[in-house]
This record gives C-alpha cells, sequence and structure tokens, in this order.
C-alpha cells in the first residue's frame, strides 16, 4: 500500500498508479484511500457473497429449508405468474 500526502496527489493526479490502493495523508494522518475501480468492484462482489452466505447460515441454523422437489416447484409456480421479456 502506497502512502502519499494530499500535495503529492495534487500534483501527480494524471499519472497515479492505483494497481494498489494509495492512503493518502493530511497533516500525516491518513484521510483517503484512493483504488481503482476493479478493485472497489471485486470488494464489494465479496461483501455481498459475505451477506449472501451469512443469511443463507442463517436460514439453516432457523431450519427454513426447503427441499428440492419444494424449491422447484416454488420455482414453476413463480415462473408461471411472471412474463418474461428476452
Amino acid at each position: 500500500m502506497q502512502i502519499k500526502t494530499i500535495s503529492y496527489i495534487k500534483q501527480n493526479a494524471a499519472s497515479l498508479d492505483v494497481e494498489e490502493p494509495i492512503v493518502v495523508t493530511q497533516g500525516g494522518n491518513p484521510v483517503y484511500r484512493i483504488e481503482s475501480e476493479a478493485s472497489a468492484r471485486q470488494r464489494d462482489e465479496a461483501i455481498a457473497t459475505l451477506k449472501l452466505m451469512n443469511l443463507a447460515e442463517r436460514d439453516i441454523r432457523n431450519q427454513n429449508l426447503l427441499s428440492l422437489s419444494e424449491a422447484k416447484e416454488r420455482l414453476e409456480r413463480e415462473l408461471s405468474t411472471k412474463k418474461f421479456e428476452l
């Protein structure tokens, strides 16, 4: 992780390499983090996956489960009541 001052960021904004995150400091204290869009998207997707896993684990603990046949029936019911455009 790179650590740069706000002054450095202002002077070099057009040529920053954000392959790894940059911590921006002001008065010696970290105040911002700059990262690539791809890194931010990957982090957001990982957080969303962890949230889904947490919900699934909670359902399992609470015995909120469906058998395969129940899941298929519910899916067929949902699909038959909705119109889908391709």
